[in-house]
């Protein structure tokens, strides 16, 4: 277990913690949350043993083997498959030892190396390697590609699957969700459910949060907390605490006051729909969690758009390539005033593309869009980020809006995103990717727009932070279309979802957890299509050339059926020589010393046949999925 005695940790001379006394326990899984600048990410560091404390103690089991993410990826020409292998240093450390003793020609340190290799699963290794890969969205051709030919972003993803390679006993994770889409944090929130061994998790997505942790270590005031159970059981009882002091109490019926009013006015539009009733139930449930969070020091609303045109903006067999690659085609979609939608779709299906287009910035290839004359596009993507200006500060990048405004009105607009006293006047360069996502919601919300685009506006934010935006979005009164990865704001201010695929656009009949399961059917279904296609394309063959042709295959499969046949008979031979050799080493005159090295001959020859029998079903798999496919086509 992790045990912290009496734990005190500084930044200069100001306390991040002090006097935390706690036990994690092997198998607990803990969310690490508190506001920016509190000290989670230094606590990481000093379980890592990058920092001491100051006073108090701090130990871990010292066999324990630790991962964690990097933060930085080499731009190095290996292939990503090998790069995520590397993130196991045992298995890496056993293969060099075997080549090295394979060179030295030492068949007793080679047996020993063998058997260890099979018990750390080094034969599966390649194999467990694609599997986290594919389910963070890389496809089986990128698996070969050079770890340079990959963006930040999908760096940070092979990062993420290296460190899940790994086989620890401790599992350090700082917002692993930051750069995954919604299918790959679905697939990373159940791998983490199965990891066997103890974690502590860095997230501000609240409902990952809540699927993956049993309890909640909170830094607040300068002290670390541990809850037991998952972030909604934290929050409650958060808020509990917080509600016994009069002036917060006051600060929480307001806020209920006004979650309850909209509740009200949104029970009165829709009660059938089931994306409806969904938000309704995720809005009950934040009325018993808002008072943990009336200390919060965000506090903005957006201002009443100044006009509402109908229809706001149209799109009409709308088509979007980038070369010669369709991504979206002929889609029709059309907003207007009232309209909450949540695009959802796999990755790289065209998501970020039609927001692209509903924002203007990129025409469709063919088709029509049509923009109401009165319209007032808020647009938020990531890339805005990067075109802040560093030497600016807040003020200043907000002042052209509004030449006429005073600098106490800007520096009272300013404060309810973060930035108050000499924060608002100091320039931008060193804000922190969460402090530029706020101030460019700012400039967004400051600008009183009648229609939101959101790609991914959660990207950085914490808690306290999504906690606003999400009351903020609740009661605006314009239209809006949001992609996010954040499944609570998804359902807590949306009405409609739509399912950008396979090139359309397409409403979305059901709810996120209706979404899960079409993500898990989807495989099974693009088989079918894949079936049903071959069907139709070959539907126009004459029965004569499809008889030559089914004679051409036959003959073209004879080899692989002849392979098959053989694969099968040397797997029944493997089976039956590994065993015997089991026979023989469940012998307890085999462990006696006079018959050392025959125990060794034993293992080697154990390892050679279990690589040999890896090898032959991957080969047997591999062929046998081909007669199948062919079959399943005919």
């Amino acid at each position: 277990m992790l045990t912290f005695n009496e734990v005190t940790l500084r930044r200069s001379s100001e306390p991040l913690f002090e006097h935390a006394s706690f036990r994690i326990h092997t198998t607990d899984k803990v969310g690490l949350t508190g506001a920016n600048g509190t000290g989670k990410s230094s606590l990481f560091a000093l379980i890592m043993g990058k920092l001491s404390v100051d006073s108090g103690n701090f130990s871990l089991p010292p066999k324990w083997v630790i991962s964690h993410v990097a933060q930085e990826t080499p731009a190095v020409d290996i292939a990503a498959i090998d790069y995520v292998m590397d993130g196991d240093q045992e298995l890496r450390n056993i293969q060099r030892e075997i080549n090295q003793s394979e060179k030295n020609g030492d068949g007793s340190r080679q047996a020993a190396l063998l058997h260890q290799l099979e018990a750390v699963d080094g034969y599966t290794a390649r194999t467990r390697a694609a599997q986290l890969m594919n389910g963070l969205g890389f496809t089986t051709e990128q698996e070969e590609s050079p770890v340079s030919s990959f963006s930040g972003g999908w760096r940070m993803r092979l990062n993420l699957a290296q460190a899940l390679m790994c086989r620890s006993d401790l599992l350090l994770l700082d917002e692993p969700s930051n750069h995954l889409d919604l299918d790959a944090v679905l697939w990373l929130e159940e791998w983490l459910r199965r990891y066997p061994g103890t974690m502590i998790l860095i997230s501000h997505d609240r409902d990952f949060l809540d699927r993956c942790i049993n309890h909640v270590a909170h830094i607040e005031h300068q002290k670390i907390t541990l809850y037991r159970g998952n972030y909604s059981s934290f929050e409650r009882r958060r808020a509990e605490s917080l509600a016994q002091q009069q002036a917060a109490f006051t600060k929480q019926q307001r806020e209920i006051a006004h979650i309850r009013s909209y509740v009200d006015r949104f029970r009165a539009q829709a009660t059938k729909a089931r994306q409806a009733q969904s938000r309704l139930k995720a809005l009950e449930r934040m009325e018993e969690i808002a008072p943990a969070h009336v200390d919060s020091p965000f506090h903005f609303s957006f201002l009443k758009p100044e006009k509402t045109p109908n229809p706001m903006l149209q799109l009409h067999e709308a088509t979007a390539s980038y070369g010669d690659k369709t991504i979206i085609k002929d889609a029709d979609f059309n907003l207007v005033p009232g309209d909450r939608i949540g695009l959802l779709g796999p990755n790289g299906a065209g998501k970020s593309t039609l927001i692209k287009i509903l924002a203007g910035e990129m025409e469709p290839t063919t088709g029509q869009y049509k923009a109401a004359d009165q319209l007032k596009i808020g647009y938020f993507a990531q890339h805005q980020l990067e075109q802040l200006h560093d030497d600016g500060s807040p003020i200043e990048h907000l002042q052209p809006l509004n030449p006429a405004a005073t600098e106490q009105s800007l520096k009272n607009f300013l404060g309810g995103f973060g930035f108050s006293g000499e924060k608002a006047l100091s320039p931008i360069a060193p804000f922190s990717g969460g402090e530029k996502a706020r101030l460019v919601l700012a400039l967004l919300v400051y600008q009183k727009p009648n229609l939101l685009l959101l790609d991914e506006p959660t990207n950085h934010l914490d808690l306290e932070m999504r906690h606003a935006l999400t009351l903020a979005l609740q009661t605006y009164e314009g239209a809006m279309v949001i992609i996010s990865h954040d499944r609570h704001l998804l359902r807590t201010v949306t009405d409609q979802l739509f399912i950008v695929c396979d090139t359309s656009v397409e409403p979305f009949d059901g709810d996120l957890d209706d979404y899960r399961q079409w993500l898990a059917n989807r495989k099974t279904t693009r088989a079918e299509q894949t079936k049903n296609n071959f069907i139709e394309n070959n539907s126009t063959i004459n029965r004569k050339e499809q008889r030559k042709q089914d004679a051409e295959r036959r003959k073209q499969l004879q080899p692989l059926r002849n392979k098959l046949k053989k694969l099968e008979k040397s797997l029944e031979e493997l089976e039956q020589q590994k065993s015997d050799i089991e026979q023989q080493l469940s012998s307890s005159a085999i462990y006696e010393e006079k018959n050392k090295h025959k125990l060794k001959e034993l293992l080697l020859s154990r390892s050679k046949i279990t690589e040999a029998l890896t090898d032959a079903e991957e080969s047997w798999l591999e062929v046998s999925e081909t007669l199948s496919a062919d079959d399943s086509l005919q």
